[in-house]
């Protein structure tokens, strides 16, 4: 028999106390966890991904390159993109004033790393090869 969502609301209502409540936040966090990592246990370095529509900022979405390290809790992921998309986004009128772009990319940069602590994974869509 399972249990409905409606139960389980009702069994955490029913708790004595913040500990008892704090002790199924903990539960659902690490089930949560478990989730993801399932979810997104296909992107690895190497692999091939574009950026998503959940990204931000927009002008990065839609943008594709190679997968890198992911941080320790394998929630976000280091990015190089390939090189029609470095060149997309060293001409794109969005990144920053003339002059002052937000993503500095040298002329000669063929594939540029995007910095920073890495995209989420959640952002990346694997290309097929």
């Amino acid at each position: 028999m399972s249990i409905t969502i409606d139960e389980v609301r009702g069994f955490i209502r029913q708790l004595p106390d913040a500990a008892a409540v704090a002790q199924v936040q903990e539960a659902a966090a690490k089930r949560l966890g478990a989730l993801d990592k399932a979810a997104y246990a296909g992107i690895v370095p190497g692999r091939r991904a574009r950026l998503n529509d959940s990204l931000r900022p927009a002008l990065l979405r839609g943008l594709t390159g190679t997968v890198q390290e992911r941080n320790r809790t394998g929630s976000r992921a280091g990015f190089i993109l390939d090189e029609e998309s470095t060149r997309r986004l060293r001409t794109d009128p969005r990144n920053g004033e003339p002059g002052r772009p937000r993503y500095r990319i040298p002329e000669d940069t063929q594939r540029f790393r995007l910095p920073g602590s890495g995209i989420p994974v959640s952002c990346l869509d694997l290309v097929k090869d």
